[in-house]
């Protein structure tokens, strides 16, 4: 049931007579074709009739194919992956003519020697992939051919491959879609803020689909172009030289080009340091289009050790350690049929081997196949496995483990008989499979396949590190993951990266970063990056580098001097620790005792001719309304809360109300028991408790009815002010309805000034009822407190608002207080005599 084995000795000589480059070895019954693509002077895919003297096999393109071999030799010896099956190839190369590559394609489509597409009579191999081209637009060339017939091609991707996969239902793109190095660019550019760069761009269709692609990427994130170069090969070397010197004036350009500007490219840089005496010490950020070739001078290499500390994009590439001893094993006196080898061999060693019949120069240089592949220079040939070589191997296995799917199917459309083949499996039947591919390489990756092609691709960041010994290594500092959850599709390792100026480039348009509580502020006509820094406007912060904007502070907070944070705001309310609050407090509580006293003095008194003659019910009323009233300024003192809030303002109403309506009632009564006295006056009916009561009830009543009614309609409650001082919130009682509490104390005025007209219009009644000139005193002075109080009160703010209150209901009590009972009390206590019936009678100035 096994098939025969292949002789190593053959299993890669590819013939020289061969006019497609087919080996005529023992041909196994699967095969991968592959069409390689190529631009330039060298080749490494062809007749032999293509390598003549001015030929040499581009080291680059021989280590892809090298990965081609040596991942199917991998899977030929896998005794699991594809048993009693084994996997051969084809190579073809268009010659450097984009004609042959719709040839080539047609011709793997045709019957041997016929050019038939999809007529195979004799076909004798079993073809189920093709592997090219290696640029967007071979790729594009092969994949409108083979897409008609459904076979499968993994390739470079081109820009129109994901467009509609009904247009090219075969394609599977084997490296990272270009967008997510584009993505990976910018995180990095944002990653050092680097706002100030330059560009440099091959002069053709991907150069143009570079630029304009990344240009609003860039724009997005307020990145700006120092200069956006065009480059072409026909350029002449003073212009080209130009650009370099343009590139200098920034500390990072971007690269990006075709192999033939890269290689111009290379050459000009040549010129550039051999003419110039200041060497360039800019980063160049390069992308994955750059794949330096072998070029006539191999001194030229030792000139780009100028670019120590570029950043270089490269396809993702994994640690395939058997891939570095398949390398160091290669012997061009031992090729196992590769034909390529002694040619590759010639090249980096700058050798020749010897062929009969051909005369040699003396200074001819003579290879042994004995070289050292470790001494070869890492910028030649690398040891390990490129990005391209990755992708290459990648895609192999996954062509291997699409097959080996279909035999796990079930179905095995394909067996193998005592060396027979009976097979019939079709290139169309593998696609299902191939879109649904998943596996573990042996690099311990998971390779993945959709039906775009390889999901898993993405690109390392590399280090370009020259050492002394003028050898140079690609440090993977980064990577870009299309595949990982968005913020961590691009890490880096800042700390790996050597620069070549030591410490990281500045690459900004302006002189300096705005620093926190600043923010940036562009010139008028200037570019958004060339922007100058200006100071956040009061109330607002910034806490980070370069801000566009500032912000404001939440309410209850406030910037602090450098307004590059926030501080809470202090809770600003008239409290007992506060100065002005303990002695608010301190004087309330004097007054209180104070009045207490005199309270007591005429309750010890009260059947003393001057306390009977004062209405002594309507005094002690006065004084316990007056004592309530002082107390009530300790509603006004603290922290405002909701009960607070709630009855401070409708209890110091109504005592007042009281108070003042105790006064009204007394001025009523002195009148009232004046006029009585006189003959024949009918006012003694009046004179008693009742209308006394009477006032002292309805006049409050009324003042209840109207705080009855602002609690029920509009209460007041505790508010934050966090506006009117800068770095306090005032915490405060809202009135609720301000018409209402204007309301009150209007009313309160109101019986204040008829208090105050009755009491002076009795003023000049005998000396004996002088109580009405107290009175009126009182009453002026009550109401000269209440009218400084309005526009005192409406022009303070927090407590110093609830201290100006608490002095006017002080004074007003203060002033009812002394005016009226201070007479009395010193005839009780310093003047005892003149507390008698008949001086009270007597019509004597007290």
């Amino acid at each position: 049931m096994e098939e025969p084995a292949i002789q190593n000795s053959q299993e890669y000589n590819f013939t020289e007579n061969s006019m497609w480059g087919k080996t005529d070895c023992h041909v196994p019954p699967y095969f991968i074709h592959t069409i390689q693509t190529n631009y330039g002077t060298d080749s490494i895919l062809g007749s032999g009739a293509q390598f003549q003297a001015k030929h040499r096999a581009i080291p680059n393109n021989y280590h892809q194919f090298l990965a081609l071999v040596f991942a199917v030799r991998e899977i030929n010896k896998d005794l699991v992956l594809l048993p009693n099956i084994t996997l051969g190839f084809h190579m073809y190369d268009n010659v450097q003519w984009d004609r042959r590559i719709s040839l080539i394609s047609l011709f793997l489509l045709s019957t041997r020697d016929q050019m038939v597409p999809g007529y195979k009579c004799d076909q004798q191999d079993t073809f189920f992939s093709v592997i090219g081209g290696d640029n967007g637009k071979s790729s594009m060339v092969m994949a409108s051919i083979f897409s008609l017939f459904k076979v499968p091609q993994l390739s470079v991707g081109f820009e129109s491959a994901q467009g509609d996969r009904r247009i090219y239902p075969s394609f599977f793109q084997i490296n990272a879609k270009e967008f997510s190095q584009y993505v990976g660019l910018v995180q990095l550019l944002l990653y050092f803020q680097w706002n100030w760069v330059g560009i440099l761009a091959s002069k053709n269709d991907i150069g143009e689909h570079f630029i304009s692609t990344l240009m609003p990427m860039l724009k997005e994130k307020e990145i700006c172009l120092a200069f956006t170069e065009r480059l072409t090969i026909f350029e002449d070397m003073e212009k080209f030289l130009l650009y370099f010197k343009m590139s200098l004036k920034v500390d990072v350009t971007v690269f990006f080009g075709d192999s033939a500007t890269v290689e111009f490219f290379q050459w000009s840089f040549e010129v550039y340091i051999i003419h110039e005496t200041e060497p360039p010490q800019n980063v160049w950020i390069l992308t994955s289009s750059w794949k330096p070739g072998v070029m006539e001078n191999v001194d030229l290499w030792q000139n780009l050790k100028h670019l120590h500390g570029t950043l270089h994009f490269r396809d993702h590439t994994g640690d395939i350690s058997e891939f570095r001893n398949f390398i160091l094993s290669l012997s061009p006196l031992n090729p196992q049929g590769d034909m390529f080898l002694p040619l590759w061999w010639e090249s980096v060693f700058e050798c020749q081997f010897r062929k009969p019949g051909i005369f040699y120069s003396p200074g001819t240089k003579i290879c042994t196949g004995k070289e050292n592949i470790q001494n070869v220079p890492f910028f030649l040939f690398e040891r390990s496995m490129t990005g391209e070589s990755y992708n290459i191997y990648n895609a192999i296995h996954a062509l291997a483990h699409a097959l080996h799917a279909i035999y796990e199917a079930g179905g095995r459309p394909a067996r193998m008989k005592l060396g027979k083949k009976i097979s019939n499996i079709q290139p169309w039947q593998i696609l299902p499979y191939l879109r649904n591919v998943q596996f573990n390489n042996s690099a311990g990756e998971e390779v993945s396949f959709s039906e775009d092609g390889l999901a898993s691709a993405g690109y390392d960041l590399l280090n370009w590190v020259f050492l002394p010994n003028k050898s140079i290594i690609l440090v993977k500092v980064g990577q870009v993951d299309p595949g990982a959850p968005p913020g961590q599709d691009f890490t880096i390792n800042s700390d790996a990266i050597i620069w070549a100026m030591k410490t990281v480039p500045f690459a900004r348009c302006g002189m300096k970063r705005c620093q926190a509580g600043e923010r940036k502020s562009v010139p008028e006509g200037k570019q958004v990056c060339c922007y100058q820094c200006a100071p956040c406007p009061e109330g607002t912060i910034s806490n980070q580098t370069d801000a566009i904007h500032c912000v404001p502070c939440t309410e209850d907070q406030y910037p602090n001097k450098d307004k590059n944070h926030c501080i809470a705001k202090k809770i600003h309310f008239l409290s007992y620790e506060d100065t002005l609050g303990y002695t608010l407090a301190s004087l309330t509580l004097s007054l209180s005792l104070i009045t207490s006293a005199v309270l007591a003095i005429f309750h010890k008194h009260r059947d003393t001719p001057i306390v009977k003659a004062n209405n002594r019910d309507l005094t002690y009323l006065l004084l316990v309304s007056l004592l309530l009233c002082f107390l009530c300024s300790f509603l006004f003192i603290g922290q405002p809360r909701k009960l607070t809030c709630l009855f401070r303002q409708t209890a110091f109403a109504i005592l007042f109300s009281l108070a003042v309506s105790s006064v009204l009632a007394k001025t009523v009564m002195v009148v009232l028991a004046f006029m009585a006295t006189k003959p024949g006056n009918k006012t003694r009916k009046f004179l008693g408790k009742s209308l006394t009561n009477s006032i002292v009830l309805a006049c409050p009543l009324v003042q209840v009815v109207l705080c009855a009614i602002w609690l029920i309609t509009s209460p007041p409650f505790p508010k934050l002010d966090f506006h009117t001082l800068i770095g306090e919130t005032i915490l405060e009682c809202n009135e609720g309805s301000t018409s209402m509490f204007y309301t009150v104390l209007a009313y309160l005025g109101f019986l204040a000034l008829i208090s105050f007209m009755m009491a002076f219009l009795a003023r000049k009644l005998p000396d004996s009822f002088n109580e009405a000139k107290f009175i009126t005193f009182s009453m002026l002075v009550f109401c000269s407190v209440w009218i400084t109080f309005l526009p005192t009160y409406l022009s303070t703010k927090g407590k110093s608002m609830v201290a100006v209150e608490i002095f006017s209901i002080l004074a007003s009590a203060v002033g009812l207080l002394a005016c009226i009972f201070s007479p009395k009390c010193y005839i009780i206590l310093l003047r005892p005599d003149l507390n008698q019936r008949e001086n009270i009678m007597r019509r004597k100035n007290l």
